[in-house]
């Protein structure tokens, strides 16, 4: 077993709850703009001082419905309101659920359930749908539609909510202002997780827990002043290390309408930093490279990059200039690119890198609230995640003969547990240790490496353990690989003994390449981007698929 203690860190104003976190933003920035969103084709902004007004508005109005103590749900696209009632929900008593938006209805109906959620905010994408949720969902007692237009006794307007509300705080009602608080230890946020495999669990989280997600993630890696806000806000990435932290620093969040307009978006309002998960960079990464060959400009590319990186050497950084038309496609102030919750190929980092904008890569899983390490802007290396916040520590267990073990992390950041599963909670969680199922290791630097999950691993015949992730990252090397899974090939005595890519391509890269015999080249270039590893890591068979893998709704590939 080893373990790791911490790095030093900067100094970022501390705070309890989340109540208080936005009343400094506030007290320093009344005036900012903490919003920016399209609405009815029109562009909108709140500030800082009139979003914390309108919770005040929102919070009244559900004190006045005797919404206290209660889980309260959400469901919905990424929106203004959707945040009104997360951040409305966080200050007061209650016990904020975000729901997947993607669920089919039996889930989001069994998620409620589970949950004890009495109340539920939803957008007009579930006007059609909400008859039928509420009838497999007997529990929720008012449901509360932001496109809803006039009110009855279970279904209320969004609208004629808040004007009650701001009509009640305006004369007087105190009732959400004066609300005795919860202990910061006790739950306030229950999140069900997708999960590759198995049914969703749900995952207690307490103010604590947020809290110190925001206050010493900022001591690891820092935001600027504005950022383009495009993962969905159920998950615990974007509504915790991305809107909490950025309102923490009372930057602007301008809100993506839609993720087929981030490009679009980024020109509109030109951010300087964004996070995203790895599939979005890759993205961007191989839309790049695949302009500058369309304009038979990738030969230039490739030497501009040489010579800048050699100019760095000496002091000298050109890269806004040699690359004003890459910055200028994403808007031209983007300096920052936060990436987790799946792994990232370390050249597409040195690439983001050689470009000037700085891809930091991190990690995390929603038990964990959901971040555990990142990485520096001065001490990046996409081929780790960082270093560990300041208020865990991390240890390893069952560690293998290549010194990779099981990570697991005790702290402020650690899951309160399983709701109504203390047999599975107790699993996981042993004496404030939780057992993340991901194995690693500290590199030299004291940078966590993450090899894979624990439930990925194939252990063939000769005793060798193999992480099929690694090998998938060699794999995604080749240009017309558009997916990837590594598996075992099991023998006459159901042991595996082999190694099985399993691969869906990209047609029109393969058009493009002239590909003919693509069995012979794919054949080839398994073997020459795998050829840095071990024989027993090599493949031995490979498979083509028809139709691309079955994912998640976070877009991770069900294995």
């Amino acid at each position: 077993m080893k373990s790791q203690k911490n790095y030093p860190y900067n100094e970022v104003v501390k705070f309890y709850t989340i109540r208080e976190m936005l009343d400094l933003s506030v007290q320093d920035n009344p005036d900012k703009i903490a919003f920016e969103y399209k609405e009815n084709k029109k562009n909108l902004q709140k500030t800082y001082k009139e979003f914390q007004e309108e919770t005040f508005h929102l919070g009244t109005a559900l004190s006045s419905l005797d919404i206290n103590h209660k889980h309260v749900a959400v469901i919905g696209e990424n929106s203004y309101n959707w945040l009104l009632v997360y951040l409305t929900t966080l200050q007061s008593n209650n016990v904020f659920v975000p729901i997947d938006k993607e669920l089919p209805i039996d889930d989001i109906a069994n998620v409620l359930n589970h949950s004890d959620s009495e109340v539920l905010f939803y957008s007009s994408k579930f006007e059609k749908s909400i008859k039928e949720i509420a009838e497999k969902a007997p529990n929720v007692k008012l449901f509360i539609g932001f496109g809803l237009e006039k009110s009855d006794d279970k279904f209320l307007s969004f609208n004629e909510l808040m004007k009650k509300g701001k009509s009640l705080y305006t004369s007087g009602d105190m009732s959400f202002i004066n609300q005795e608080p919860n202990d910061t230890r006790s739950l306030k946020m229950l999140v069900y997780t997708s999960g590759t495999t198995g049914m969703p669990k749900g995952v207690m989280l307490s103010e604590c827990n947020l809290v110190s997600v925001v206050y010493y993630g900022l001591q690891v890696s820092t935001v600027f002043t504005k950022c383009l806000s495009v993962l969905p806000y159920h998950h615990t990435y974007e509504a915790v290390a991305g809107i909490l932290v950025s309102l923490h620093m009372h930057c602007t969040i301008c809100i993506n309408d839609n993720l087929k307009s981030v490009l679009k978006n980024l020109q509109l309002y030109k951010p300087d930093y964004i996070y995203l998960v790895p599939a979005f960079a890759e993205l961007f990464y191989k839309k790049i490279w695949s302009n500058a060959k369309e304009n038979k400009k990738d030969v230039l590319l490739k030497i501009l990059i040489k010579i800048s990186n050699f100019l760095r050497l000496f002091g000298i950084d050109l890269r806004k200039t040699f690359f004003k038309s890459i910055h200028q496609s994403f808007g031209g102030n983007l300096v920052k690119i936060v990436v987790g919750g799946a792994p990232i190929r370390p050249e597409i980092g040195e690439f983001f890198d050689s470009i000037g904008i700085n891809l930091i890569n991190g990690y995390g899983i929603t038990e964990c609230s959901p971040l555990v390490s990142a990485n520096r802007d001065y001490f990046n290396d996409c081929s780790t995640v960082g270093v560990i916040l300041p208020c865990c520590n991390v240890k390893f267990e069952d560690v293998t003969d290549d010194g990779y073990g099981e990570i697991l992390v005790k702290g402020d950041i650690v899951m309160l547990g399983y709701y109504k599963d203390p047999e599975l909670t107790n699993t996981v969680l042993q004496n404030g240790w939780f057992k993340t199922g991901d194995y690693g290791k500290f590199n030299d630097k004291h940078q966590l490496v993450i090899t894979g999950r624990k439930k990925n691993l194939i252990v063939l015949e000769n005793g060798k353990n193999v992480f099929p992730e690694e090998i998938e990252n060699y794999i995604m090397n080749i240009p017309y690989v558009q997916e990837v899974i590594v598996s075992g090939i099991k023998n006459e005595h159901n042991i595996e003994s082999a190694l099985l890519a399993e691969v869906y391509l990209n047609k029109d890269k393969v058009e493009e390449l002239g590909l003919t015999d693509i069995n012979t080249s794919l054949k080839k270039d398994i073997a020459d981007v795998c050829m840095p590893l071990p024989v027993y890591k090599k493949i031995a068979q490979i498979k083509i698929r028809e139709t691309e893998f079955p994912k998640t709704t976070t877009n991770k590939i069900k294995r």
